[in-house]
């Protein structure tokens, strides 16, 4: 059988999906697999994502960097936030890093059960693409949203995927096609495409609009960060 490609708009909507057999890609554009993405091709060793706040607090205790936000804002007492700024440069090599966010881990935490579980983000578009392109399972993109609600960022990231993947996997239902459409229309310009989005106003009331440009930027890095045994790495 022929593989095909899903998206799930919501973490919400992942009780319509049989994960098993699937490769899923997590995806937080703004920003939480743009941080993972970005802290493992700076070096570090390995990322633990958690879905409770306190458990990632915890794991300080064990020499862990304690990182992540709730509302967009870094959790008091965390040695690093939720910009990508953060995790760049030599400091960042080998650091095992916990990562909680408020939206980003809840969606792996409803991905772990499948085949294969990558992070995916615009800064490594190309190298997630071709995992799925030569990977034998058929795709199901996880979009991490606003607390159970559509965004339209991780929607624009799904909607490149199957733009380059439309040739090779078939859409199983209308939320690939409706990915795909909006990707198209915003490739040109996606910043101004955004402009209005809701999660993009939020972060504009942060000061954080370099993050903003910055997690829009394709295939800055050739890395491909996966979960396995609880443990993101590359």
């Amino acid at each position: 059988m022929s593989k095909t490609i899903d998206v799930c708009l919501s973490p919400e909507l992942m009780h319509l999906h049989n994960v098993q057999d699937r490769t899923v890609v997590v995806v937080d554009i703004l920003r939480a697999t743009s941080c993972m993405v970005t802290a493992l091709a700076n070096g570090a060793d390995s990322i633990m994502p958690f879905a409770d706040l306190e458990e990632c607090r915890k794991m300080k205790m064990r020499g862990f960097v304690t990182s992540g936000e709730r509302e967009g804002k870094k959790v008091d007492g965390f040695d690093k936030g939720n910009s990508p700024f953060e995790y760049m440069g030599e400091e960042v090599r080998g650091l095992k890093i916990a990562f909680t966010t408020t939206n980003g881990t809840q969606a792996i935490e409803k991905s772990k059960d499948a085949k294969q579980v990558i992070i995916g983000s615009f800064l490594n578009l190309t190298a997630v693409v071709r995992n799925l392109l030569l990977g034998e399972n058929s795709v199901l993109i996880v979009c991490a949203g606003w607390k159970g609600r559509v965004n339209l960022e991780d929607t624009l990231f799904a909607g490149a995927v199957v733009e380059k993947l439309k040739d090779y996997l078939g859409p199983d239902c209308d939320a690939p096609l409706a990915a795909r459409h909006l990707y198209n229309m915003a490739k040109d310009d996606m910043s101004k495409f955004l402009s209005e989005s809701s999660h993009v106003k939020r972060l504009n009331r942060l000061n954080i609009h370099e993050d903003f440009e910055f997690c829009l930027t394709v295939d800055k890095y050739n890395v491909l960060p996966r979960l396995k045994n609880g443990m993101i790495t590359v």
